[in-house]
C-alpha cells in the first residue's frame, strides 16, 4: 500500500473491549494500521488525551507507544470504514429494558446499526468481525444486513469473542488462554478466518488459536461467562452455610480446589459478582434457552443469578442486624466501589446494591475508591437501580465520595470492604479504629483483611463465610 501499511483495521466502539484490544494489535503488528472509531467526541478526545477513558494497568504505556504511529482514534466513522480491510464491531449490547425479552434478552440494535453503516459506506469487500458479546446467530442478522447492499460487495462475517478480565486485560491480550475465531465453513469464510488468524499469530502460538463455525464461537462466550459465574455463586451459597454451621469457607475452598477435577480458580467467596458481562450473558443464555423451549435449562442458569442477588442482599441485611438492627443516620464507610480491583468499572457492581440497601435504611454513606468517579456511580445507579437525584431526596447529601480513606473512616460506625484493592490491606487500622464510633464494625465482603489483627485492635469483624467467634464457642 502507498502508506506503507499491509492491512487496515477499523474498530467500531472505543470502550473497554475495543480500545485495549486494538492497542495490543497495533503494538504487536506495526505493519497494520489500526483505527478505533466512536460517535462520542468525548470518548475519542479522552483516548487522544492525557487521561484515558478507562483504567487498565499497562494500557497507558501501550497507547503511548503506538498512538499516531499505527494506532489512531477518530470520530470519522464512515471515512475509516471506507478505507478498512477488516472492521471489528465492538459496541455495547445491553440487556433490553422494554419489549420482548425485557430484562433478559441482549439488545443487538448497536450491532445492526454498525452493519447498516458498513453496508452504506463501503466501496470494497470487507471482513466484518463480531467482537461484541452477542446472542447465538447474531451473525446471521449482520450478514443479511450486509448482503442487502446494492453494490455487489462481498462481506465475510466472523465471530471473535473477547475473553478479557478487567484489571488483567492487557496481560490477557498479550498471553491469552485461547483466541476463538468462528466463520462460515465455506471457501470464502475459511479464507477470511485465516486472515484474522494470521494477525493474532504474530504473537500467539497457532495451537492456541481455535477456529470453529460461527454459532459455536458466538455461544462459547456466553457459556464461558456462565460457567465462571456459576462457580462464584456455588461457593457463595456454601459461604452462607458456613456462617450458620461454624465452618470456614476458605478452608473448604482450599480443600475442594485441590481436587484436580475442580481446580482452585473462582472459588473465592465474596459479596457477589458484578461487571458488564456475567449477569448480562447469563440472562441472555436464559432467554435463549426459553426461546428454544428448554425451560429446565433456563431455570438452572437463572438460579446462578438468584444466588448472586441473595448474596448481595444477605450482606446488607447482616450489616443492619449486627449493628443493633438500625443504621439510620449512622456513618458507614464503603471501601471500594468498583466491581473488582484494578478497574474503575462500576457496571453491575455489588457495591451499588449494598449502597441502595443502606440508603433505604437512611444511613450516611462515605465511599472511597481509588479509581471510581462519582459521575459514573450515579449514571449506573440510575440505569440499573432507577435511583437518581430527581426521585431520591437528599441523595447527594447522603452519599459522600471521599478522596482520602482516613477521612472516609473518620467517625464511622462501620466499614464495609467491597472491592479487593491491595492498598486496603496497608492502611493504619489502629489510627482508623481510634477515629471511629464504638463499637467499631468491619464487614469484609472480600475476605481480604487480617481478621485476627483487626479483632486484636478492637474491631468487631464479620466476613463472608467465616464463623462469628461471638456465636460459636467450639471453633
Amino acid at each position: 500500500m502507498s502508506d506503507g501499511f499491509e492491512l487496515k483495521i477499523c474498530c467500531m466502539g472505543a470502550g473497554y473491549v475495543g480500545g485495549p484490544t486494538m492497542a495490543v494489535i497495533a503494538k504487536q503488528c506495526p505493519h497494520i494500521r489500526v483505527c478505533v472509531v466512536d460517535i462520542s467526541q468525548k470518548q475519542i478526545d479522552a483516548w487522544n488525551g492525557p487521561e484515558l477513558p478507562i483504567y487498565e494497568p499497562g494500557l497507558r504505556e501501550v497507547v503511548d507507544e503506538c498512538i499516531n504511529r499505527n494506532l489512531f482514534f477518530s470520530t470519522d466513522v464512515e471515512g475509516e470504514i471506507e478505507k478498512a480491510d477488516i472492521i471489528f464491531i465492538s459496541v455495547n449490547t445491553p440487556t433490553k429494558t422494554q419489549g420482548v425479552g425485557a430484562g433478559r434478552m441482549a439488545n443487538i440494535k448497536n450491532c445492526e446499526l454498525c452493519a447498516r453503516t458498513i453496508a452504506k459506506v463501503s466501496k470494497s469487500n470487507k471482513i466484518v468481525v463480531e467482537k461484541s458479546t452477542v446472542p447465538v446467530r447474531t451473525a446471521q442478522a449482520v450478514t443479511r444486513v450486509l448482503q442487502s447492499n446494492d453494490k455487489g460487495l462481498d462481506f465475510q462475517v466472523l465471530s471473535n469473542p473477547e475473553f478479557l478480565a478487567e484489571g488483567t486485560a492487557m496481560a490477557d491480550l498479550a498471553c491469552p488462554d485461547r483466541v476463538l475465531i468462528g466463520g462460515q465453513q465455506t471457501p470464502a469464510g475459511l479464507k477470511a478466518a485465516e486472515t484474522l488468524v494470521s494477525i493474532y499469530a504474530h504473537w500467539i502460538p497457532r495451537e492456541q488459536i481455535l477456529t470453529t463455525n460461527l454459532w459455536s464461537s458466538e455461544l462459547s462466550k456466553l457459556v464461558a461467562n456462565a460457567f465462571l459465574a456459576q462457580r462464584v455463586s456455588s461457593i457463595n451459597s456454601i459461604s452462607a452455610l458456613c456462617e450458620a454451621t461454624g465452618a470456614d469457607v476458605q478452608e473448604i475452598s482450599r480443600a475442594v480446589g485441590m481436587d484436580a477435577r475442580i481446580g482452585r480458580k473462582f472459588l473465592q467467596p465474596s459479596v457477589g459478582f458484578g461487571g458488564s458481562c456475567f449477569q448480562k450473558d447469563i440472562l441472555n443464555l436464559v432467554y435463549l434457552c426459553e426461546s428454544y423451549g428448554l425451560d429446565e435449562c433456563a431455570q438452572y442458569w437463572n438460579g446462578v443469578i438468584k444466588m448472586n442477588d441473595f448474596q448481595k442482599k444477605r450482606f446488607s441485611e447482616k450489616m443492619v442486624s449486627k449493628m443493633f438492627n438500625t443504621i439510620t443516620s449512622k456513618k458507614i464507610c464503603m471501601l471500594g466501589y468498583a466491581f473488582k480491583k484494578d478497574t474503575g468499572d462500576v457496571r453491575e457492581t455489588p457495591s451499588m446494591f449494598v449502597l441502595r440497601d443502606l440508603l433505604s435504611e437512611q444511613a450516611k454513606i462515605h465511599v472511597f475508591d481509588p479509581q471510581v468517579r462519582r459521575e459514573d456511580m450515579w449514571t449506573e445507579m440510575d440505569y440499573t437501580c432507577g435511583i437518581n437525584k430527581g426521585n431520591t431526596p437528599m441523595l447527594e447529601e447522603s452519599v459522600i465520595t471521599a478522596t482520602d480513606p482516613y477521612e472516609a473512616c473518620d467517625g464511622a460506625h462501620a466499614i464495609c470492604v467491597l472491592t479487593e484493592w491491595d492498598e486496603f490491606r496497608t492502611y493504619d487500622y489502629e489510627r482508623i479504629y481510634k477515629s471511629m464510633a464504638k463499637p467499631a464494625f468491619i464487614f469484609d465482603g472480600r475476605n481480604m483483611m487480617d481478621h485476627t489483627k483487626l479483632r486484636e485492635i478492637g474491631f468487631e469483624v464479620h466476613a463472608i463465610g467465616k464463623p462469628d467467634p461471638n456465636d460459636f464457642t467450639d471453633l
